[in-house]
């Protein structure tokens, strides 16, 4: 799975979500998305900016979070997600998927 398609489905899945209303970032390393949902609605690119919440995992991880085969909070306790800035924003994130 490329970031090509994970952007294009998270874009899909955070068009119909209400808006965050924060920005976040996702890190996997050498690539990252960013959420902004700040707007009348959530707008996900692969920019790499300043956000109120960053979320680090691996492609691997999060492959496996998305597909429901890893559960965040196991994920969150075990260390193969790690969260910085706002934890609320962190928890606004199941309404993305």
């Amino acid at each position: 799975m490329s970031i090509e398609s994970i952007l294009g489905g998270i874009q899909e899945k955070a068009a119909a979500a209400a808006p965050l209303g924060n920005t976040l970032k996702f890190d996997f390393g050498d690539e990252k998305l960013y959420v902004d949902g700040t707007g009348d609605k959530n707008v996900v690119t692969a920019e790499d900016k300043d956000a109120d919440c960053m979320v680090v995992v691996s492609m691997e991880d999060f492959k496996s979070l998305a597909s429901g085969d890893l559960n965040p909070m196991t994920a969150v306790m075990t260390g193969k997600v790690k969260i910085k800035g706002d934890m609320g924003v962190a928890m606004k994130l199941q309404s993305l998927f």
